[in-house]
């Protein structure tokens, strides 16, 4: 009796991990995106300002991309957390793997043609208020995989974005646009960022589609 009672239990067991295993990294994203009611709250909250200091930008004001674990690096970090089967090489480097574009729907193999983009570009944050951090503070930001800061995307959508923000620039998939505007205004609140009224009203729009 002991035996089935064991063997039952583990079946149980077996088919409760089984059934709470997460979906896969193809739907991977990162952490900390709020939720459309919580994002509408924070921006309500952020403060409404002209951007500033523009002409003291420099990339080099935020140092990136660190070493965030071995020989792993922030951007190889976020390499494997977004994509699917990826394969690294002692040096912590992508050799394979499949990583999905959110902004632009695109599927790529090749991690040449990934960027990692800053969900609020570096040069935005300085001009929202990044300009009177300290240097670790702004290492931190530029480095962020607790917050939905990084994003693997498709190489020449990241350049098209440059520094924009949602006033001007929007992800191309539609359907992504409520999940981008929640992950901008999470990043803009948990820093402190002042934001422009025409890039509020792009935001709350964006949030009226979710």
């Amino acid at each position: 009796m002991r035996r089935v009672i064991t063997a039952g239990v583990t079946v149980l067991v077996a088919l409760a991990v089984t059934l709470t295993l997460p979906a896969g990294p193809a739907s991977a994203a990162p952490p900390g995106i709020p939720s459309a009611a919580t994002a509408a709250s924070e921006l309500a909250s952020l403060t409404v300002a002209a951007e500033s200091h523009a002409s003291t930008y420099s990339r080099d004001l935020f140092p990136h991309w660190i070493i965030q674990s071995g020989t792993c690096d922030t951007r190889e970090q976020v390499l494997k957390r977004d994509g699917t089967n990826v394969v690294t090489n002692s040096s912590c480097s992508a050799t394979s793997g499949t990583w999905r574009s959110p902004y632009d729907g695109a599927t790529w193999t090749a991690a040449s043609d990934v960027d990692i983009d800053h969900m609020v570009p570096l040069a935005e944050a300085w001009r929202s208020g990044a300009w009177a951090w300290t240097t670790a503070k702004r290492q931190a930001f530029a480095n962020d995989l607790s917050r939905p800061q990084l994003w693997a995307v498709t190489d020449n959508v990241n350049q098209s974005k440059g520094d924009q923000d949602p006033s001007t620039w929007k992800p191309s998939v539609t359907s992504f646009r409520c999940t981008y505007a929640r992950a901008w205004i999470g990043v803009k609140y948990y820093y402190g960022l002042t934001l422009q009224s025409s890039e509020k009203s792009a935001l709350s729009s964006m949030l009226g589609g979710c």
